[in-house]
């Protein structure tokens, strides 16, 4: 064996007993760190997977389809505000994207979220509750995490597009910077509402003894 390689062996083992002796003196720090590093890792798969079925929804003719739902109040100018506004018409157009801007997004976080149910349950927390019962309760909390970020896109989605897009000039790539910003605050919002839900729904129950 090469003295490179042991090196290498060498500094692995140290770095695994050090993780090791960290875990045990601070659970709570390290655990988060792992929850850190996990969304993370789950916020590029979305900026990966986002332009994808971006693009593909944007060859239907869905983008020219409106979906505007769940009123609630009004805009400062008086206009209904939608918790779900994605107005029809390509975002390069001045539109809103349409239904087609919607199923992007959606089904983007949909299997993000999916991918960090098991990551997290089973790397992070190592579970060994119910699963169909955590299931249950992480769709109720993505269902609400869901419409309260939908709620607050409302305030910052055309903002941000019309100042990377139209105010900056710098078109479809201010549009593209612009899907990443957003879905970057997306991430943001899930990443501190679900840490404390999932300490709740990841239990880690005493094993049963066998008689």
């Amino acid at each position: 064996m090469s003295i490179e390689k042991v090196t290498t062996k060498k500094t692995h083992r140290g770095v695994l007993k050090f993780w090791t002796n960290y875990k045990e003196k601070h659970p709570n720090v390290a655990q988060f760190l792992v929850f850190f590093l996990l969304s993370n890792g789950v916020t590029v798969l979305q900026f990966i997977l986002m332009p994808l079925f971006k693009s593909i929804f944007a060859q239907t003719a869905l983008v020219d389809t409106s979906f505007r739902v769940l009123q609630f109040g009004q805009n400062f100018d008086g206009s209904p505000y939608y918790v779900f506004d994605y107005a029809a018409g390509a975002l390069a157009a001045g539109g809103g994207g349409g239904l087609a801007y919607f199923l992007a997004v959606q089904i983007t976080i949909a299997i993000a979220q999916i991918i960090n149910f098991f990551a997290q349950r089973s790397i992070t927390f190592k579970s060994n509750s119910n699963i169909w019962k955590a299931a249950f309760w992480y769709l109720i909390a993505y269902v609400i995490i869901t419409i309260g970020a939908a709620a607050a896109q409302g305030f910052y989605k055309a903002p941000i597009y019309e100042l990377l897009m139209n105010t900056w000039g710098m078109g479809s790539f201010g549009e593209t910077v612009a899907d990443v910003v957003t879905m970057t605050i997306n991430s943001a919002i899930a990443f501190w509402v679900f840490f404390p839900i999932f300490k709740i729904i990841f239990k880690q129950e005493p094993e049963k003894q066998g008689e």
